[in-house]
């Protein structure tokens, strides 16, 4: 017999969330509360969620038409840092959008985990403040042109705090493409 089924539950629930199964509390009974798993979207690579931004590792990524060397090269990067969306996966190999739209499959290998972005890419000309302080009325420590690369450290309530060769500064949210609205990033 079981002495805690509620903290059980709970195990169960996290063990079900960390194979990746969504699960759902059913009513509570006598017994405690029950757990029903679900059946998994489907199974991935990596089982992390999906659409997800990492960055380019190197400087020359060729981009394919599917997802194996044997595909056409349909373009390439010359730039590491990049960030790209990651929008679908098939074994070692990630289908993956940049800013502009265009979409491919690169090996994983050649992603890294290091958090970008871009600032304003469908801007033509201005420049966007980058903030002392996470508050529009904040001095500016910098302003960054629409397209320029940088590295994104934290964001939450809607600024990130970003950073590149000699400035810092917190640029709202909805300004960089790179992460999505209202995500929380942590350093």
């Amino acid at each position: 017999m079981l002495r805690h089924p509620i903290r059980i539950a709970v195990v169960l629930v996290a063990a079900l969330a960390a194979a990746g199964t969504a699960a759902t509390m059913l009513p509570e009974t006598k017994a405690g509360p029950q757990v029903a798993a679900k059946k998994p979207a489907s199974k991935r690579g990596t089982g992390l969620p999906l659409p997800r931004f990492v960055s380019l590792k190197s400087s020359k990524i060729h981009v394919r038409q599917g997802p194996g060397s044997e595909y056409d090269i349909v373009f390439t990067f010359m730039r590491a840092g990049m960030p790209v969306e990651i929008v679908q996966e098939f074994g070692n190999w990630r289908k993956i959008r940049d800013s502009d739209g265009q979409e491919g499959w690169v090996f994983h290998s050649l992603l890294s985990g290091r958090r970008t972005a871009v600032v304003a890419p469908w801007a033509s000309n201005g420049e966007i403040a980058a903030r002392q302080g996470a508050d529009p009325g904040s001095a500016v420590s910098a302003y960054l042109e629409p397209r320029v690369l940088t590295d994104v450290e934290e964001c939450a309530a809607g600024w990130c705090l970003v950073h590149g060769t000699n400035y810092s500064g917190w640029i709202e949210q909805e300004k960089l493409w790179g992460v999505y609205p209202d995500e929380e990033v942590s350093g």
